[in-house]
């Protein structure tokens, strides 16, 4: 359905029996058919760009974009629905956005993180989606007492599915994901199937060469508790032996009481915790109000939920550095 905003001088005109019939009357016949046109045109381009013979595929956020381009390759055209730099969380889609989920041959995201997309996905792509959280065993969302976090006001946050929905900070589980997002590039383009299954197979190997990173560089650690912005972790925290306190729940807009903070320092003083971390994308004061109350110092732990715009980072430099943040802070040999 197109809608026309129609524009005209403030003028005083009398009262007509049929208001619509007399807006339309005072509009000269070439504006009218303008702006129709102007409208369709804005509807039309939320495909009309893709390059002849490329896979259409809408990632939700940039972990996804990110898989999408690396398993895809040249055969496909990846739009991402996060600005870059944004905090995904915060998502509201344009009515163009929605188009291009509506007209995508493949839409990824991880349901849970962003409640437009995953609006936009049930409504217009059900059968043409990739969910990465219905590919791998979820973990269940932390049990953070509700009296104790307060919610923004305005905030939407997750959307309430019932499971921690970071999926893809746990490597393993994206190379589980990256496999199937192979396999379904190629039922949708069959001509280049053996591409993105190869493709595939080299993301998955490089996911896997992380894993190994990250097992070598955390056993033999002096802690193992990391105290992060808000929730992210969990999968990261549970891939390597680690254990997660978060500052805010899963939902980064969330804040602890008075009540939490005075437990956090608590806690954080009590596990011997040298830093708090923070991240890019989430504000840090809380967090260094914490870390002045308890004594520490603060690092910032990516959630690799965004990569700044013209950085030459991506998923994977992204969480080397997360690595080489981890190490010192937890006193790994």
């Amino acid at each position: 359905m197109t809608t026309v905003f129609i524009f005209v001088h403030n003028r005083e005109v009398p009262r007509p029996r049929n208001p619509l019939r007399a807006l339309l009357a005072a509009v000269p016949a070439a504006v009218l058919a303008a702006g129709l046109g102007a409208a369709l045109v804005g509807c039309g381009s939320a495909v009309a760009d893709v390059p002849p013979g490329k896979t259409a595929v809408v990632a939700s956020f940039y972990p996804a974009a990110w898989l999408a381009e690396r398993v895809g390759g040249g055969d496909v055209y990846v739009r991402t629905l996060t600005r870059p730099g944004a905090e995904p969380h915060d998502l509201e889609l344009t009515a163009r956005q929605v188009a291009q989920v509506e007209k995508a041959d493949l839409a990824v995201y991880v349901k849970g993180v962003q409640p437009a997309v995953d609006d936009a996905v049930r409504e217009h792509a059900r059968n043409r989606s990739l969910d990465a959280a219905s590919l791998v065993r979820t973990l269940p969302p932390p049990s953070d007492d509700e009296s104790e976090i307060e919610e923004h006001d305005g905030d939407r946050g997750h959307a309430d599915v019932g499971y921690d929905p970071h999926v893809w900070l746990d490597p393993a589980r994206m190379a589980t994901i990256a496999t199937a997002l192979g396999d379904r590039l190629a039922e949708a383009d069959t001509a280049h199937a053996t591409a993105y299954r190869q493709r595939a197979q080299t993301v998955a190997a490089q996911l896997t060469g992380l894993d190994q990173r990250f097992r070598d560089g955390l056993e033999n650690c002096a802690r193992r508790d990391i105290v992060t912005a808000h929730a992210a972790f969990g999968y990261l925290a549970e891939r390597y032996g680690l254990r997660q306190v978060s500052i805010a729940g899963i939902d980064p807009s969330m804040e602890p009481s008075p009540k939490r903070l005075a437990g956090l320092t608590r806690e954080v003083r009590a596990a011997g915790a040298t830093t708090i971390f923070t991240e890019r994308l989430v504000s840090s004061k809380v967090a260094d109000s914490l870390a002045r109350e308890a004594g520490v110092r603060t690092a910032v732990l990516d959630p690799v939920e965004g990569v700044e715009p013209g950085s030459s980072d991506d998923y994977l430099t992204v969480m080397d550095r997360d690595l080489r943040t981890l190490r010192p802070a937890l006193g790994c040999s």
